[in-house]
């Protein structure tokens, strides 16, 4: 029998955000700093055209980036990290349709690992309606895709930003 241990291991935080303007991305980047602390590094931008899942809320030629934070959270604080991200969401609407997507994750030195509100065969459930996923993991000095990992965490861009913030540790 395995001893259960009390460590709750420190994990680098991050959000996704997907949106067609770049005010409504600069707003909710001051609310997430609000919320999380200091941004430490934002992706180069891409295009976002992999599904046209997000269309008819955000509008076409929508953008994709990833951004980090300074401040390590616990793994086991995700859940209340996507509720809050929700809320910003909520917060940015227009018309009752949200204006940006932000899907919070955190990265280990062997996984990205994402939450969300949908659960699938493939997620387990944490808390009040929030499910996470391993998206990907790291073998070989690499991230490795998954049946389930979403075509943009795959691009040239995801993968740099996602193994140079495996590297950071917290600066606060």
């Amino acid at each position: 029998m395995g001893i259960i241990s009390t460590i709750n291991p420190k994990v680098k935080l991050f959000c996704g955000l997907i949106f067609s303007n770049l005010d409504v991305q600069q707003s909710a980047l001051i609310k997430l700093t609000e919320c999380f602390g200091s941004i430490d590094i934002v992706s180069k931008f891409i295009k976002f055209d992999f599904t046209n899942y997000y269309n008819n809320e955000f509008g076409n030629n929508l953008i994709r980036c990833w951004i980090s934070f300074k401040k390590l959270i616990t793994a086991d604080s995700i859940a209340t990290v996507k509720i809050l991200t929700n809320n910003i969401e909520h917060h940015l609407s227009v018309k009752g349709k949200r204006t940006i997507n932000i899907d919070p994750g955190y990265i280990t030195s062997a996984s990205v690992i994402l939450v969300t509100t949908k659960n699938f065969s493939h997620r387990i459930y944490l808390r009040d309606g929030i499910y996470g996923e391993v998206t990907m993991i790291y073998n070989n000095k690499q991230f490795t895709k998954l049946p389930w990992t979403y075509q943009d965490y795959l691009s040239e861009i995801a993968k740099k930003f996602f193994l140079t913030i495996r590297g950071f540790k917290s600066y606060e």
